[in-house]
């Protein structure tokens, strides 16, 4: 019998402005296994980000559960969903979203600084994972000396500081050139595979469908393919 990283049935998800309203979600089931790489796919505007963000416990919900690592964090007070947010799911953002003033080391730091890891340990926790992703020689490099995928790479590194399990990823890809986009999923699923982490990954690129476990595809606020599992 499988665990379940990520078990969510019944989500709607819609959005009101005064009198009307607007479904961005309707009655969604999505289970993704422990380990697991699941793809969400589909053209803009179908929900697939919005779903992420429910999946990471960024949004709630209008309706429907979601249960991950098999916590109900639907129904978890604000404090305990951070909480649990920040010890057990990593992010990866299109833009980046590195610290402009802080080096590729600092940047790692700051997020591990944020789980309780701080000063030698996290240091050499932070040189660690640049060394995994192949940047050991950028460790004081500011972000406006890297190139795209450099960047990307430190925040795959960054999403990885204090291993959570979970690792939720908007269009990694998007801001980089095709050579350098390939890389980055590889990479992104090789460390994943390596350290048991179960990763959903939003994405346009069909290139990353050779590297999933789970792809399921949207349109229109649902989902138009259940993948067994």
């Amino acid at each position: 019998m499988k665990k379940f990283a990520i078990a969510a049935s019944n989500i709607q998800m819609t959005y009101k402005s005064g009198s009307a309203s607007f479904v961005a979600l309707k009655d969604i089931d999505l289970s993704v296994p422990l380990g697991g790489i699941q793809l969400l796919m589909g053209p803009s505007g179908s929900g697939k980000t919005t779903l992420l963000s429910i999946l990471a416990g960024i949004l709630t919900p209008t309706s429907g559960v979601v249960h991950l690592l098999g916590q109900d964090i639907t129904k978890m007070s604000s404090g305990n969903l951070s909480k649990f947010r920040l010890e057990n799911v990593g992010f990866i953002f299109q833009g980046f979203n590195l610290f402009p003033a802080l080096t590729a080391a600092e940047n790692i730091e700051v997020a591990l600084s944020l789980k309780g890891i701080r000063g030698r340990k996290a240091r050499q926790e932070s040189l660690d994972l640049l060394t995994k992703v192949g940047l050991a020689i950028k460790a004081d490099t500011l972000p406006r000396n890297l190139s795209g995928g450099q960047k990307q790479r430190i925040a795959i590194a960054r999403a990885l500081a204090g291993s959570p399990q979970l690792i939720m990823a908007d269009e990694p890809t998007a801001a980089l050139d095709s050579h350098n986009g390939q890389i980055i999923i590889e990479l992104l699923c090789e460390l994943a595979k390596q350290r048991g982490t179960t990763v959903v990954i939003v994405t346009h690129d069909p290139r990353i469908k050779v590297f999933a476990d789970y792809i399921t595809h949207m349109e229109d606020g649902l989902i138009t393919n259940t993948p067994p599992i």
